[in-house]
């Protein structure tokens, strides 16, 4: 599939804008980004349910969407969930999975045959016989699945399908998603505004940005090196320091001078305003009656002014002198600081990237 400079506009925003994206046969990859970026905009134009006002979608050549052609969702063979499960409730778990066959005038034993080997394979087998009202939420949207790939679908759209479950349950259903994905092989394009599910799921992820694409990568790519501030906070949530690139690699933060490694593509010039992203695991906290030799790297004097427990670590929140913004720190639980407390600090400079200023 490709998404060629596809622009939809409205007048409340949300829409797109001089999107363009290749999508390989078999990829599963995610729309990123805060409420409002565009990501949903885009799946209704993929799905056949909006008009682009210019730009074109085309898969295996073919021309599906443009301001002059609208092939209809029916004849997309595309198959689209939603953030509510939409299974109808006055029918089986084997007639909801059917649904689609029997529009579509598949022969009986074909039927029985699709609905059961899906049913097999999201592990529903033995529900064919229930109604929706005597499953979990996360059987239910396992339905759904199984609704939306037996009609053997050239391409599956997610709007949020999590969204609507609880912790444990999306933790759960985002592995199921990805094995059904790796069992079947069908292209995925999966909406949601939560970077776990996209990191945990996706071969690459698309983060948008009030209807722009701001990355595209694998979720390694993404999450190591964020070219723009945006993506930065979005995904890996680093501390961003604002500074001056004086040498090198070498940033002046308002008179600390600390040491990273350009993002990849980057090249700021000397004397430029950049960002240096710095992670939260990389600084490594000790009280201020630590010796010296503990540590390495040059230290930094800091206070804490937050604690909280997260019971495999702690996140400390400590004010640096000379850097403009207090910095977040995680480290191991075992740490012992506590609010008002003076630190010395110290950061693995070779985990910290530098990017341009792009405000925020």
């Amino acid at each position: 599939m490709v998404i060629n400079r596809l622009t939809k506009k409205f007048s409340g925003g949300n829409g797109v804008e001089d999107l363009h994206l290749s999508i390989n046969d078999g990829e599963f990859i995610s729309l990123l980004g805060p409420s409002g970026c565009g990501k949903t905009t885009t799946l209704r134009l993929l799905a056949g349910f909006s008009q682009p006002d210019s730009g074109e979608i085309l898969v295996d050549g073919k021309c599906l969407s443009s301001p002059a052609t609208l092939v209809p969702p029916e004849r997309r063979r595309m198959s689209m969930i939603f953030q509510s499960y939409a299974v109808w409730p006055h029918m089986t778990v084997f007639d909801n999975v059917a649904f689609g066959l029997k529009v579509r005038r598949v022969a009986r034993a074909q039927i029985s045959e699709r609905v059961t080997r899906l049913l097999e394979l999201v592990r529903l087998a033995e529900k064919a016989d229930h109604y929706p009202s005597e499953l979990s939420g996360g059987q239910q949207q396992r339905v759904a699945l199984a609704r939306a790939l037996v009609v053997d679908p050239e391409i599956l759209l997610l709007d949020e399908p999590l969204s609507n479950l609880d912790a444990n349950l999306r933790e759960e259903m985002r592995f199921e998603i990805r094995r059904l994905h790796d069992q079947m092989g069908t292209t995925t394009i999966y909406v949601t505004h939560d970077r776990l599910e996209a990191m945990a799921m996706s071969d690459r992820i698309a983060v948008m940005r009030g209807g722009r694409l701001e990355q595209v990568g694998e979720p390694k790519e993404v999450f190591n090196q964020p070219r723009t501030r945006f993506v930065a906070s979005f995904i890996s949530r680093p501390n961003c320091v604002e500074g001056v690139l004086v040498a090198g690699a070498r940033v002046d933060c308002g008179g600390t001078v600390l040491d990273a490694e350009p993002a990849a593509g980057v090249s700021p010039a000397s004397g430029s305003r950049v960002i240096v992203l710095i992670p939260p695991r990389s600084i490594v906290l000790h009280s201020s009656g630590t010796g010296g030799a503990a540590v390495t790297g040059a230290f930094l004097e800091g206070e804490v002014l937050r604690e909280a427990y997260l019971g495999d670590s702690t996140e400390y929140l400590v004010r640096i002198r000379g850097v403009s913004e207090p910095l977040r720190a995680i480290v191991q639980a075992d740490h012992d600081l506590r609010e008002g407390s003076a630190v010395r600090v110290s950061i693995n400079q070779s985990e910290c990237r530098l990017i341009p200023y792009g405000g925020s």
